[in-house]
């Protein structure tokens, strides 16, 4: 009876690690492949789990990695790639002299 609650807890972290793992859009998260997330997850009891929470966590915070921590700009005018077109547009009207 006194292992059913370290058991629930591996079955728990286990579950929720795989079902994270296979909903990541990256075929290598965090520089391993999926498969072997999986494995260590279920060979390498709450390390594993742990290792990819941690990953996950740290990841998420890392400034500037072009992954898990990327926010999409909230307005148009948020994104660099806009205000540049917005300014190409703006010098071919005055270049054109008004006209559309």
């Amino acid at each position: 009876m006194r292992y059913l609650l370290p058991m629930i807890l591996y079955v728990g972290l286990t579950v929720y690690v795989i079902v994270d793992v296979a909903q990541h859009p990256d075929e290598e998260p965090y520089r391993l492949p999926k498969t072997l997330w999986v494995l260590i997850a279920l060979f390498a009891p709450f390390v594993g789990a742990g290792a990819w929470i941690v990953a996950k966590l740290s990841n998420r915070r890392a400034p500037g990695n072009g992954g898990g921590g990327y926010r999409p700009p909230r307005a148009p005018d948020d994104d660099p790639n806009f205000r540049v077109w917005l300014n190409e547009q703006e010098r071919r009207r005055r270049r054109d002299g008004g006209k559309d």
